[in-house]
């Protein structure tokens, strides 16, 4: 595999192609926030494990360049590729579906997306196929060790994000049925799994003695996200996954049970149909689902291989395919600089559907919006902080509504001497006043008349406005207010926001 062409040519590909890109806009709102988190290094924080913000925080250190941060994306957006192709191999299928897997693995939209940023998302994708892989060995050729290798992996990958166990229970239940379930049985995959609870266990530990935040985070989800029906969630995922690449996937979900040499992998798509259920039925975000195509890629790969003997006409397919996810890339990657990007919505008459409430104010995809403006905002928010008299400035915080604008506070505010910043915003509940008692608050938000029964006197020295960025970040007031009383620590149970 270490010498294997299409892997090579194909992950050196994604990489440049992310790479090209990774350095347009500014860094999303979360990766803001996860360079904060881990400048506070800690075993877990309100939202995440710690990996993340520890990756954002190392990146960011070397250089304070976006592209930089974004490095880990790249490498996860190339590091599928190659396993999507090691997939196929083990499949042992030829250069024809090694190269199908390949080029959906590495352009399908929606896992451009997800690996655009370095957010909680990025290793999804390589983690739910990584374990799907070690899984599918120990069927195949009764690799044992795999399933050790696919625990660590697990581990390190709730140490990003903590949905890999819905993956886990999928294919458990979904191997169950078939003479693969011996599986269970294997001593190799209690140590695999005993290994991953240890990795994970600090983050776990955390979130306990800390009163379950994250659990807080889900039940809010509900209220915020939009929640879609059956049929109209399958739609979406075809659009996700540019419709030209559905014959990939819809052929790796019969695969297993038309091709007799692949029947030990049946539960794969198995575990496929499982997850996709849960997801549907939680009303998950449209993107939840993407990690679990990639083993689906190799299995269609395979399957089209076999009954598309004709290679021109492979060529042909996958070549119209991946010409159709270029089209559709724009809409995953920041390409296009904002204007243009609104011109080309409304050429193609296609956007990305709304995640959330509020979505749908934006000028351009919200993904994009949360990369843009912050450092309008910081300039705002610091030149009516500057503006201030010596004495009053000296025992005046910042109080922000959410964890990106306090974030790019913390991040960009140097240049206007800012305090840090202040929020009720998940891992900003747990700071608290972060040192600081102030007699002062400058107030971003959007009803300045709700200070008053907290201020001594309550001025409006600015207004934020950034015309790309997020709908509810623009016409915030910025208020003065002078004389705090209570005081922010007797505040701060009431600003706490879980969500």
């Amino acid at each position: 595999m270490i010498r294997d062409r299409v892997a090579i040519v194909s992950s050196a590909f994604v990489a440049a192609f992310h790479l090209a890109f990774a350095n347009r806009y500014d860094l999303f709102r979360d990766e803001l926030y996860f360079i904060v988190c881990g400048r506070h290094p800690a075993f877990g924080y309100a939202d995440q494990p710690p990996l993340v913000p520890f990756l954002a925080a190392g990146t960011f250190a070397l250089g304070h360049q976006t592209w930089i941060v974004r490095m880990p994306s790249v490498f996860a957006a190339a590091a599928l590729v190659w396993v999507a192709v090691a997939f196929v191999r083990l499949l042992r299928g030829g250069d024809g579906a090694a190269w199908i897997a390949a080029v959906a693995a590495g352009l399908a939209p929606v896992l451009l997306g997800v690996t655009a940023t370095l957010n909680t998302t990025t290793f999804e994708p390589l983690a739910w196929t990584v374990v799907a892989y070690g899984v599918a060995r120990a069927a195949i050729l009764d690799d044992r060790r795999a399933l050790v290798w696919a625990g660590i992996a697990a581990g390190i990958a709730l140490q990003a994000k903590y949905t890999l166990p819905l993956w886990l229970l999928c294919l458990a239940a979904a191997v169950a049925p078939f003479p693969e379930r011996r599986i269970l049985r294997m001593r190799e995959l209690w140590l695999g799994l005993g290994l991953a609870a240890v990795i994970a266990a600090p983050s776990i530990v955390w979130q306990a003695t800390h009163g379950l935040p994250f659990r807080e985070l889900v039940r809010a989800a509900a209220d915020k996200d939009i929640a879609y029906g059956p049929l109209a969630y399958a739609v979406n995922q075809v659009l996700l996954l540019d419709p030209l690449f559905a014959p990939i996937w819809l052929a790796g979900l019969a695969a297993p049970f038309v091709v007799r040499d692949l029947r030990a992998v049946r539960f794969l798509p198995v575990a496929f149909a499982f997850a996709a259920v849960a997801i549907v039925a939680e009303h998950g975000k449209d993107y939840y689902l993407a990690p679990a195509y990639p083993p689906l890629f190799a299995l269609g790969g395979i399957l089209l291989e076999r009954a598309v003997r004709n290679g021109v006409v492979r060529i042909g397919y996958l070549a119209v395919a991946a010409a159709s996810a270029f089209v559709l890339a724009p809409l995953a990657l920041p390409i296009l600089p904002p204007a243009t990007l609104v011109a080309y919505q409304r050429a193609i008459h296609l956007a990305p559907a709304a995640q959330e409430h509020g979505d749908d104010g934006d000028v351009i995809p919200p993904t994009f919006a949360d990369m843009l403006g912050w450092h309008d905002f910081v300039r705002q928010i610091g030149t009516a902080y500057v503006a201030l008299p010596p004495a009053e400035r000296a025992n005046t915080g910042i109080l922000v509504d959410n964890y990106g604008e306090a974030a790019a506070l913390d991040v960009y505010g140097a240049p206007y001497g800012l305090p840090p910043a202040l929020s009720g915003h998940n891992q900003y509940a747990y700071w608290g006043a972060r040192g600081q008692d102030p007699a002062n608050i400058l107030r971003v938000q959007l009803h300045p008349e709700r200070l008053r029964p907290y201020c001594r006197r309550t001025t409006v020295v600015g207004t934020t406005q950034s015309f790309y960025a997020r709908d509810f970040e623009n016409g915030r007031t910025i208020a003065f207010c002078e004389g705090l009383h209570p005081r922010y620590a007797a505040l701060e149970a009431d600003l706490r926001d879980i969500r």
